[in-house]
């Protein structure tokens, strides 16, 4: 039995997450490269989330092309590249951890 495909509304979701998420390792690399040397050991994390990147904009390059093929009358390349205000925002949590005590 063949398992269904995602829905035209599940990959508008997961397009603006993903998008949200390359986005938000772009700035990251750019702030460990602006602490950090560019070669070394030292440079190991700004490496890791640069991979971390390419694979998330990997697997948009392939959900935007299953979207095409299983939405073809309704697939728009705005769905895992879709514009600023339409991405998702990735955000860390601010003040106390919740394991800190009070």
């Amino acid at each position: 039995m063949a398992k269904p495909r995602l829905t035209h509304e599940q990959h508008n979701d997961i397009g603006r997450t993903l998008a949200g998420i390359a986005d938000e390792l772009t700035r990251r690399i750019g702030e460990l490269g602006s602490a950090y040397p560019k070669s070394g050991p030292a440079s190991e994390p700004t490496r890791k989330l640069t991979a971390a990147r390419d694979a998330v904009n990997a697997a948009r390059m392939a959900l935007d092309k299953a979207l095409f093929a299983e939405h073809p009358d309704t697939a728009e390349s705005t769905v895992y590249y879709p514009l600023a205000e339409n991405r998702s925002r990735v955000v860390a949590p601010t003040g106390r951890r919740a394991d800190t005590p009070q």
